[in-house]
Parts: C-alpha cells; structure tokens; sequence
C-alpha cells in the first residue's frame, strides 16, 4: 500500500515544570493571566506530526511517503528520517523560512501548555499531490494531518477530485478553522480521527451530529486517553480497544502520532479494524515511555511478546508476518 502523510513537519523543544499548572491558575482572573514557569529539563528533539507518523509506519517496515514544507536547515532531519525509511523526496524546501517549531511544557500531571511557530509550514499549501502520486505509482492513502490549514483544504480537495482514499486528521488545527471549513474538510474522508475532547468540539464547530458526521465519513477513530480507542461507522458495531497495561510514562507528546502510525500500518497490512487499533496503541505505549516522539525502536520480538500479553496470543500471530 503507497501512502502520503502530508502535515507538519517540525522541531519540539520540550520542557518538564516540577509541578501542576491547575495549582496556579486561577479561574477568575484568567483574563488577565500572566504566568512564567521555571522548568527543570529541556530536551530538543525531532517533530511535527506528518514526520512523527511517517516514522512510526517506517519502523514498522513500511516506506511511507512524507509530505510536508521546511526550510533550509531540515537537512540533518531528512538523513535522519531517510535512514529509518521515510520517503522524503517530496519535501518542500522553503528559500525563506525555517522549519516549524513546536515548544510545549509538561507538568507533572501530564497536562501541557504548547506553542507552535509555522515558519516553512505556511507554504505546505503549495504542494500538489498529483505529481507525488505519478513519482510513486498512485496513492492508496493520504493521512491529511496537522498542517497550514489551506494545506489541508487543498489536500482533502485534491483527494475528493482524484479519488484517492484520505484520512482527515483535524487536532490541532482544529481551533484555527471555522465550522464551514471543518465541514469540508472532512467531508468523504475514508477515516476520521480525534479524540475524545475534540471530537466534541468538532460537532460543537460544524453543528453536525455524530449520526450526521458518519454519513460524511466511512470510520471514525475516537481515542480516549486512559480508556483507550473507540471506532464507529455506518456499518460497524461499536469496537472499543483498551490501553496497554503497565506502561511507564515518561512523556505524552507524539502518542497520538504513534497511534495513528500503527493503525494505518496495520490496516495497511490488511488487519481489521480492532487488530489495529492494538497495534496504534501498542506503538502509542511505546512513544509514552520515551522523551520525544521519535526516540522509540520497534524490535519484533518484544514488540510481538507486548502484543500478546496486551491483546492475546492471537493478535500476536496475526501481526508476527508482517512485522520488518
């Protein structure tokens, strides 16, 4: 299967605070917050959700293409993605901006304040998937993740008009647009991903119902933290996946990603729904206990052992031939 991720690519700086921000909000003077936070750590690390995705699906052994706009000082980033098996041939390479940053703190609840410079990310809107469709011999998937928000509209279009099967992966972008344009977006997706707090505020900006919301979309993907996944659609019943147990958490950025890259991977294989679902939140545990989003290594053997004690022997042979 030939998929695109297309979204952002980017740098995290990410920082722990040796406490709880709710400790230190106050809920009626929030209007006028003014806040500086004396953090404990700081790590840089690579990021942006398409190049965190892209690179979970390579550890699985697939060789995903990665689409998404930087700048000039991505270089050292490409070797490193191109190494783990990221196609990164159709990058665009801004001659003005530097690559996205991403800088988010941590407090002990595991709770985050984050901001997001777009820097080469605003010109993601210029990339045509057409020509990158024609260099690889079709696309089977574009995950349309994250990204400058023209980027994303002109994606999901561009997949309506050509028929290419897409996922839209709203998160983060989803407090820039209004209802019309989440609307749109979405619309004829394959899949439909959120979690559980966005996919309200979805409904809430679109004005549409989750009756509704399934008659744009074929399946929709709700994970929910602790509780774990939840995928619905028109012709399913409800499947609901728990968490891996005994996971040692060191740090929640990047775990959506990771659930997402070993989802598609799975469903990629040609798994079903629930069998994927395990294997997303299998990788997911996996992003949780490093710091950074792409610091984890697949390694077949304890990664088939986790499966099964997680899911059952039977989910672990069902995944162990296609396992790199």
């Amino acid at each position: 299967m030939k998929i695109a991720v297309t979204g952002s690519i980017a740098t995290d700086h990410l920082m722990h605070f040796p406490g709880r921000f709710a400790e230190q909000l106050i809920a009626d003077q929030l209007h006028k917050i003014s806040l500086s936070f004396l953090v404990d750590d700081l790590v840089v690390r690579r990021g942006g959700i398409a190049a965190n995705i892209a690179f979970g699906m390579a550890q699985l052994g697939l060789h995903p293409v990665l689409l998404g706009a930087v700048g000039a000082d991505f270089a050292d980033y490409r070797s490193w993605l191109e190494r783990h098996g990221v196609d990164c041939e159709s990058v665009h390479v801004s001659e003005v901006a530097h690559t996205a940053r991403f800088v988010c703190t941590t407090d002990n609840d595991l709770c985050q304040i984050a901001s997001f410079y777009a820097g080469a990310m605003s010109e993601a809107r210029n990339i045509e998937l057409a020509p990158v469709a024609d260099r690889v011999g079709g696309l089977d998937l574009v995950l349309v993740s994250p990204n400058d928000p023209d980027a994303m509209m002109r994606h999901s279009q561009e997949c309506r008009e050509r028929g290419y099967p897409f996922v839209a992966d709203v998160s983060q972008q989803m407090a820039r647009m209004d209802g019309s344009d989440l609307t749109k977006l979405i619309d004829g997706a394959a899949y439909l991903l959120t979690n559980d707090y966005e996919k309200s505020l979805l409904e809430n900006k679109t004005g549409l119902s989750s009756e509704q919301m399934l008659d744009m979309v074929g399946i929709r993907v709700t994970t929910l933290g602790k509780d774990g996944a939840e995928i619905t659609g028109r012709d399913i019943e409800r499947i609901h996946v728990p968490v891996v147990p005994d996971v040692r958490t060191e740090d929640p950025t990047g775990v959506g990603d990771g659930f997402r890259a070993g989802f598609f991977s799975a469903r990629s294989w040609g798994l079903g729904l629930e069998r994927s679902a395990q294997v997303g939140s299998l990788v997911a545990a996996l992003v949780l206990e490093t710091v950074g989003p792409q610091e984890y290594e697949i390694k077949p053997d304890a990664f088939l052992k986790r499966l099964a004690v997680a899911y059952g022997d039977e989910a672990a042979e069902e995944v162990r031939p296609h396992l790199p």
